[in-house]
């Protein structure tokens, strides 16, 4: 290869890998400290609260999966850069050729095939090193505002916390029985439901080794369905208990139900709110309705 040409070849990668670290291009150095602090922060207002917070689970969620998305965009940025790097080498200390050089009565036709296969090869490496250039800088952002959002989230929460722990104080704390694995308080509301509403498909509460609050004794699912979207009359029975639920939280100690893939979280005063999707007509519970209670 030329001088010359290896010489722009070096100044374009060069540009290339300029670019990659340009401001904005990469999240904050500090994004898995701060995404570190916010679960631990997360995981303190959980206790505070006493139990699961669905709204910033799901915010943590989406920010964590934008980090992660973005690490692993920065892996494949990596490897592509490598790629190039190799077959840019490969073609300076084979000697390169011009296009010029196909006339000449020396030029060895095998040789130049394979020279310009590396050359076709390390251009689409190039080209993949901008397409990645591009979506890393708006996995960035993307990162960005979803752990902006989980600070403000958190930041919300933390301001009402006193408030809610004075709320929370009036109900004391209960353990589950170690008959049961349930508490008292769900027992005693899990009765008055099924007196209340009839439950064709039954009800299921306590959930060994689950990490949310079935596992804990504090749970029941109150199915509308087997499995299937509700029809119609199974629904309004839902929608029933889901207001049941609402309007007699603070006699009976609830602290938020799930039905059709919204949450209404009675610690916080929020009302009804949106659930990100968690894959199914079970796991966005549009088959039952979940009630956890203090």
């Amino acid at each position: 290869m030329q001088p010359g040409r290896w010489v722009g070849l070096a100044v374009m990668f060069t540009a290339l890998l300029g670019a990659l670290t340009a401001p904005g291009a990469q999240a904050a150095p500090d994004e898995q400290a701060k995404l570190k602090k916010l679960t631990q922060d997360a995981a303190d207002l959980a206790k505070a609260y006493r139990g699961e917070i669905v709204s910033l689970d799901d915010t943590m969620k989406l920010a964590k999966n934008a980090s992660a998305r973005l690490t692993k965009l920065k892996r494949s940025q990596i490897k592509a850069e490598q790629r190039v790097a190799m077959f840019a080498q490969t073609s300076y200390m084979g000697g390169g050729f011009d296009a010029s050089e196909l006339m000449l009565p020396q030029t060895d036709l095998g040789t130049y095939s394979i020279m310009s296969y590396l050359s076709s090869e390390k251009t689409q490496h190039l080209n993949s090193i901008k397409t990645l250039i591009a979506e890393q800088k708006k996995a960035a952002k993307d990162a960005d505002a979803k752990i902006a959002k989980l600070e403000r989230h958190i930041k919300e929460l933390k301001a009402k916390q006193r408030e809610v722990e004075e709320k929370l104080a009036k109900f004391g704390f209960q353990t589950p029985g170690s008959a049961s694995g349930l508490t008292q308080r769900l027992i005693t509301l899990r009765g008055i439901v099924m007196q209340s509403f009839p439950m064709p498909f039954g009800v299921g509460c306590l959930r060994v080794g689950d990490p949310g609050e079935h596992g804990k004794g504090r749970a029941c699912d109150f199915m509308m369905s087997n499995g299937r979207m509700p029809d119609p009359v199974a629904k309004a029975r839902g929608d029933a208990l889901a207001q049941w639920c609402i309007d007699n939280a603070d006699k009976y100690g609830i602290m938020y139900i799930i039905w059709q893939q919204r949450f209404y979280d009675m610690r916080t005063g929020a009302g009804w709110r949106m659930m990100s999707d968690r894959g199914g007509i079970t796991a966005n519970h549009y088959d039952h309705v979940h009630v956890s209670v203090l």
